[in-house]
């Protein structure tokens, strides 16, 4: 004989599939913890390590603050103690979400390179800020207008994806002012 459809028996089936549901996103969120915390810290490594020079001695991650926007940066040391150059993670919100980015900063405003970390861009467009050669290398020993030459910069936009390279730069700019702002603040 079946069990006779009632208020009661929903509400007591529909709690016992919720609690089932919440103990297994628990074990799955516990299991995978530590493996997606590992994975976020070797790729931050490795972009730090892609965007300052080699060499030297790196200080701990710090935060600072330039016009409203809070960062994390690092500061890479040559055997003297002088700053050698800053990497400086850099967030903005692209066409598809946010953008996180590291960049390479040297004490004169030169930007060393740069490294995606986060692209919520669209695949096989704006995500091509993290793969297309062409775009990346113009980054590397950039000095000039940090703007996209449709907007009157330097920067060569990725073809179809003119709000991300917006995005892109914005990161970048804000990076470069934001050492900026520290070189003032450590000559005063």
């Amino acid at each position: 004989m079946a069990a006779k459809s009632n208020l009661t028996n929903m509400v007591l089936c529909l709690t016992a599939v919720c609690l089932v549901c919440a103990a297994l996103l628990g074990v799955i969120y516990t299991v995978t913890y530590e493996p997606i915390r590992d994975a976020a810290a070797k790729a931050l490594v490795e972009s730090i390590g892609k965007v300052l020079p080699e060499g030297g001695s790196l200080s701990e991650e710090m935060t600072g603050e330039n016009d409203g926007v809070a960062f994390i940066y690092y500061k890479s040391s040559d055997a003297s103690g002088n700053v050698a150059a800053y990497a400086v993670k850099s967030k903005v919100v692209g066409f598809g979400g946010p953008l996180t980015i590291m960049v390479g900063v040297l004490p004169d405003g030169t930007v060393y390179n740069t490294s995606v970390l986060e692209c919520s861009e669209t695949p096989g467009l704006g995500a091509k800020c993290s793969t297309d050669e062409a775009f990346m290398a113009q980054w590397r020993g950039f000095k000039g207008n940090l703007k996209v030459r449709k907007d009157g910069g330097d920067i060569d936009a990725i073809t179809a994806s003119t709000i991300t390279s917006r995005a892109y730069t914005l990161a970048v700019a804000n990076a470069v002012s934001f050492v900026s702002s520290i070189n003032t603040e450590d000559n005063e």
